[in-house]
C-alpha cells in the first residue's frame, strides 16, 4: 500500500499542512506534523474533502504584439490589459470548454446575427479584392467562432480604409521581416521589390498562379496580415482573436523533404512531454538490466589484496576500505589481508569461501612409468667432487684431452660443468663441481642428479672440510661412491694416510675389507686413469641403468645464464626420452620451445637422448638451477608457468613478516641497525645463488646485508639506476657493464664491483661491512692527581694539585673522584705550573689545573687524567 507524506499532500491539493492535518484529525486519523505517513485510506478522505487537482487550468503566457512604422521603428505596443483581455478570451476558448451558464442564451440569440454579420464581411473583403485588382490567397486565416468550431474568414477592422501608397519609391522597410518570395512570383509581378515579400514564412510555388500579389502602390488591407500574431476581428464581444493556420498545414501546400523529415521525427518522437516519458522509461529499463548480482561463493587463495577481493566480491574497493576502517583497521588498495580478515569480509557482504583449487591441466606435472619392454640401457652419470685445488677439473681435463683447468679464474671452478667422453664405445656423462666453500648447493645439486659420485681427495693434502661436506651429499643422496686419490706424483704424497682419514668418515676401501673402490692417479700424468674408467663402467653395469628414448623427455637445469645474443640459456641433462628441437619445454617458473640446442663443443643437434648434457634455446626467462624440465605443449607448458610464478609471488608475500606486538622490538632494533645494500650480477644461475647465500651468512649484530636485486646477465643501466635510488653496492662476478651503464654510474656516483673469483668478493663484502661499524672507543689512563688546595677565581676553579704517578696532560679528559664516587667528569679549561701555561706535568710535580663548567672542587678529591682513542671494529 503506497504511502504519503503530508507535505507531499499539501503540494497535491495545493493546501497548508495545517490545513490537511486539520482534515486528518477530524477523521480520527492521528497525524501530529507534515513528516508523519498516512495511507490510500487517508488520501480518499483528502479526495472528498477536497477538488480533485488532477486537472489544471493550462496557462499561456501573455504575448506581446509589437507595430514597426514605415522606417522600421517599434511604434509601441498592445497594452496589458488588451493582452490579458485577448489572450484570455483565446484561452477560454481553445483551453477549456466554453461554459453553457450565463452565456448560453446571448449565444444562441446572436447566433444568426453573426451569420450574417461574417458573410457579409466575406462579400466586403472580395468585392474590395476585386476593386484593387487583386484575388484572395488560399492560404486562409482561421477565426474560432462563438461556439468553439473552426470557420474561415479574412477580417479587416472597422474603421480603417484603405490607404494607397505612393508607387514610385517603394521603401525596404515596408517588407515584413522573416520570408523570402519565390521565383514564380516575381516572374507574375514584374519588378517588385524584395521589400514587399510576406512576413513569417515562405511563400509556397502550389501559390505562384494564384494571383496573390496587390498592384505596385496598392496597399495590403489591414485584414490581409501574414504575421505570426492573432488579428482580433471587428465587432462581438465573444469574437475569438484570429489564429493563422500553419503554413505546413495547408491543404494547397506541396509537401518537401523537410515536411516528411519533420512528420517522421513528430511520430517517432512525439512531443516533448512524451520524449521525456521515453527516456525516464529507457533510463528505468537500463537501471533494471544494471542490477547486479553478487556472489555468493568466491575462491580466495593464500594471499590476497583489497584490490583483488572486491574484484572478486563484485564490490567497489571504497566499500571493502570503509568496512575495514570502520572495524579499526587501516588499510591501501594494495595491501595483503590475512585469511581470517578475508573470511570476515566475505561474510558481511554474504559471500562464502570454498577453497581454490588448480585446474586438473595445471596439476603438478609427474612423468608416466614407463614399461620395461622400451627400456633401453643408457650411459652413466658421474659427478666428480672434492675440495677446492684437489685436481676435479684437471682430471676431467686428462680424460677429455682439454684445457679447462687453466682457463678458469683463480684455478678454481665456480659453476657446474656437463660432459660426455667415450670410452671404449660406451658414453660417460661427467659433472664438474666446485670446491669452494661457497658452492654448497651446486655440490648438493650435482650430487642428487648423478648415478656415481666420484670424489677427488689430493694425496699430499688430506680430507678437507669440503670433502666431508662432498660425502655427505653422496650419502643423503643414495649415490654411490668412488675415492680417486690425485696427486700422487708429487713428493709427500701418502695414499694410505688419505684411506685412513676416509675410515673415519665411514668410507672403508676394499683392501681393508670394504665396498669403497679407491684407485690411486695422477690427473696431471694422466696416470691410472684407465683403471678409473674402468671401475666406473663396472658400477654402472652393476646399476643396470636404463630409460625409454621413445617419450617425452624429461630431466634437470644444470645450469642457466642470460646470453646478451642469445637470450636465456640452460644447460640441461635429459635424464629420460628424448629432446627434440622445436619441442615445447616447462622449467619452474619458465617456459618456451627448443628453438636451438647443442652440446658442449658447441655442435648444434636436432635430439638429445637420455643422459646426454645440452644446452637449450628458446626459454622466455632464465630458470632456476636445479629445476626439473619437462616436455609438453606449449601452451600448457606457458599455463603451469604462470602458476608457479603466481604461487612463488604468494610464497614471497607471506614470508613479509608484519609488525606485532610481540615483535615491535625486534623490528625498533632493525631499524637501529646498518644496512650493506647489494646488488648481485653473475654470469650464470648458480654463481648468483652462491654469492647470495655468501652474502647472507655473514652476520653481525650491528650491520646486516640485504641483496636488493640479483640476477643473471651483464649490468644494465637499470641496475645503476636502481643502486643510485637504493644507495646499494654492485657485486659484478663474471660480468662487466656496458658503455652506457658506466658513464651512468660514474655520473651518479654508483660504485661497481668487478670479481673473477668468489671469495675476493666476499672478502671484499666483510671489509664493507666493517666499514659500516661503529668504531670502538678505548680509554687510556693518563696518570692520578690529588687536590691539595682550591683557589677561587670570579670565572673558573683552580685546584692546586699534585701528581701522584703518571701524568696530566692539557688536552686529556679529567674524572673527579671524591669517596670512590665520580662527582664530575669533563674537559681540563687550563694546565698552569706557577704562573705558565704548560702541555703536561709529570709525577711528583705540583700543578694548577682549571676544570671547565664545574666549580664544586674540595680539597682530598682524587683527579683522573685519560685519553679515549677510537678503534676500527671487526666482524
Amino acid at each position: 500500500m503506497q504511502k504519503y507524506r503530508i507535505y507531499e499532500l499539501a503540494k497535491i491539493y495545493n493546501k497548508g499542512n495545517d490545513e490537511i492535518i486539520a482534515v486528518l484529525n477530524k477523521n480520527n486519523i492521528e497525524v501530529k506534523n507534515r513528516l508523519n505517513s498516512v495511507d490510500e485510506k487517508a488520501k480518499e478522505i483528502l479526495d472528498k474533502a477536497f477538488a480533485s487537482p488532477s486537472v489544471k487550468k493550462n496557462k499561456r503566457p501573455p504575448m506581446r504584439t509589437v507595430r514597426f512604422d514605415q522606417q522600421g521603428r517599434p511604434t509601441g505596443s498592445k497594452t496589458a490589459e488588451v493582452q490579458k483581455k485577448s489572450y484570455s478570451s483565446y484561452n477560454t476558448a481553445v483551453s477549456k470548454p466554453v461554459k453553457m451558464g450565463m452565456l448560453e442564451e446571448a449565444k444562441k440569440a446572436e447566433a444568426d446575427k453573426k451569420a450574417e454579420k461574417e458573410s457579409l464581411q466575406r462579400k466586403n473583403i472580395i468585392n474590395e479584392g476585386k476593386k484593387e485588382g487583386r484575388q484572395l490567397p488560399t492560404g486562409k486565416m482561421s477565426v474560432i467562432t462563438h461556439d468553439g468550431h473552426m470557420g474561415e474568414q479574412i477580417p479587416h477592422k472597422e474603421g480603417q480604409p484603405a490607404r494607397t501608397e505612393r508607387n514610385d519609391h517603394p521603401r525596404k522597410n515596408n517588407r515584413p521581416q522573416g520570408g523570402y518570395q519565390q521565383r514564380g512570383e516575381r516572374s507574375q509581378g514584374g519588378d517588385q521589390r524584395r521589400g514587399d515579400r510576406p512576413q513569417g514564412g515562405h511563400q509556397q510555388r502550389s501559390d505562384r498562379f494564384q494571383g496573390d500579389r496587390r498592384p505596385v502602390g496598392a496597399r495590403r488591407p489591414v485584414g490581409d496580415r501574414r504575421s505570426g500574431a492573432a488579428v482580433k476581428p471587428a465587432g462581438g464581444l465573444d469574437e475569438q482573436p484570429l489564429i493563422p493556420q500553419a503554413r505546413r498545414d495547408r491543404p494547397d501546400k506541396k509537401k518537401t523533404k523537410k515536411d516528411y523529415e519533420r512528420s517522421r521525427r513528430e511520430k517517432e518522437s512525439g512531443s516533448l512531454m512524451a520524449r521525456s516519458l521515453n527516456q525516464n522509461k529507457k533510463k528505468k529499463h537500463v537501471a533494471e538490466k544494471k542490477a547486479t548480482v553478487y556472489p555468493t561463493e568466491i575462491e580466495v587463495p593464500e594471499s590476497i589484496t583489497v584490490k583483488e577481493l572486491a574484484e572478486k566480491l563484485g564490490r567497489e574497493v571504497s566499500e571493502i576500505i570503509k568496512y575495514l576502517m570502520l572495524s579499526g583497521v587501516m588499510v591501501t588498495i594494495n595491501q595483503n589481508l590475512d585469511h581470517e580478515t578475508v573470511e570476515i569480509i566475505a561474510e558481511e557482504f554474504g559471500a562464502k569461501i570454498i577453497e581454490a583449487e588448480a585446474p586438473a591441466e595445471l596439476a603438478e606435472y609427474v612423468p608416466e612409468a614407463d614399461d620395461e619392454r622400451f627400456l633401453k640401457p643408457r650411459p652413466a652419470v658421474v659427478t666428480i667432487m672434492g675440495h677446492v685445488d684437489h685436481g676435479k677439473t684437471t682430471l676431467l681435463d686428462a680424460l677429455r684431452s682439454t684445457n679447462v683447468a687453466m682457463h678458469e679464474a683463480g684455478g678454481i671452478t665456480q659453476r657446474i660443468g656437463a660432459y660426455q667422453i667415450r670410452y671404449k664405445n660406451h658414453k660417460i656423462t661427467f659433472l664438474d663441481t666446485p670446491g669452494h666453500e661457497a658452492f654448497t648447493a651446486m655440490r648438493s645439486r650435482g650430487a642428487q642428479l648423478t648415478d656415481i659420485a666420484v670424489l677427488i681427495v689430493a694425496a699430499d693434502d688430506g680430507v678437507m672440510p669440503q670433502t666431508v661436506e662432498a660425502i655427505h651429499h653422496a650419502k643423503n643422496a643414495g649415490v654411490p661412491i668412488m675415492v680417486a686419490i690425485n696427486k700422487i706424483d708429487k713428493p709427500g704424497a701418502n695414499p694410505e694416510r688419505i684411506k685412513e682419514e676416509l675410515s673415519h668418515e665411514g668410507l672403508l676401501c676394499e683392501e681393508w675389507g670394504g665396498d669403497i673402490i679407491m684407485v690411486p692417479i695422477s690427473a696431471k700424468k694422466k696416470e691410472g686413469l684407465d683403471e678409473l674408467l674402468e671401475n666406473i663402467l663396472l658400477v654402472a653395469e652393476m646399476q643396470e641403468l636404463k630409460a625409454n628414448p621413445n617419450r617425452e623427455a624429461y630431466g634437470i637445469v644444470v645450469e642457466a645464464q642470460l646470453d646478451r645474443n642469445r637470450g636465456p640459456v640452460m644447460s640441461v641433462l635429459v635424464q629420460n626420452g628424448t629432446l627434440h628441437v622445436g619441442d615445447g619445454i616447462l622449467a619452474g617458473k619458465s617456459w618456451g620451445r627448443v628453438r636451438a640446442m647443442t652440446n658442449e663443443t658447441g655442435r648444434k643437434m636436432k635430439s638429445a637422448e637420455p643422459s646426454a648434457p645440452v644446452e637449450i634455446l628458446g626459454m622466455d626467462s632464465v630458470p632456476e638451477a636445479g629445476e626439473h624440465f619437462y616436455v609438453m605443449d606449449a601452451s600448457r607448458a606457458r599455463n603451469i608457468a604462470e602458476l608457479h610464478a603466481s604461487r612463488a609471488k604468494e610464497e614471497e608475500q607471506r614470508s613479509v613478516q608484519k609488525v606485532t606486538l610481540d615483535n615491535i622490538f625486534e623490528k625498533i632494533k632493525e631499524g637501529e641497525m646498518k644496512q650493506l645494500d647489494i646488488i648481485v650480477k653473475a654470469d650464470v644461475q648458480g654463481s648468483v645463488e652462491a654469492l647470495v647465500q655468501s652474502f647472507m651468512g655473514i652476520k653481525s649484530d650491528e650491520v646486516r646485508i640485504a641483496v636488493v636485486h640479483s640476477g643473471v646477465g651483464g649490468i644494465t643501466e637499470s641496475d645503476v639506476m636502481l643502486a643510485s635510488a637504493s644507495n646499494a653496492l654492485i657485486i659484478g662476478f663474471n660480468v662487466r657493464p656496458d658503455a652506457n651503464a658506466r658513464a651512468l654510474a660514474e655520473k651518479d656516483g654508483v660504485d661497481i664491483r668487478l670479481y673473477r673469483v668468489i671469495y675476493d668478493a666476499i672478502d671484499d663484502v666483510k671489509s664493507a661491512m666493517a666499514g659500516l661499524l661503529a668504531p670502538t672507543v678505548k680509554e687510556i689512563l693518563l696518570g692520578h692527581a690529588e687536590v691539595r688546595q682550591v683557589i677561587h677565581t670570579p670565572k673558573v676553579i683552580v685546584a692546586g694539585c699534585y701528581v701522584q704517578d703518571g701524568k696530566i696532560t692539557s688536552n686529556s679528559m679529567i674524572r673527579i673522584v671524591r669517596d670512590g664516587i665520580v662527582v664530575h667528569e669533563g674537559k681540563i679549561g687550563s694546565l698552569r705550573r706557577f704562573k705558565d701555561d704548560v702541555k703536561e706535568v709529570t709525577e711528583g710535580f705540583e700543578c694548577g689545573i682549571a676544570i671547565e663548567s664545574y666549580r664544586d672542587v674540595k680539597e682530598g678529591d682524587q683527579l683522573e687524567a685519560f685519553r679515549l682513542e677510537e678503534e676500527v671494529a671487526e666482524l
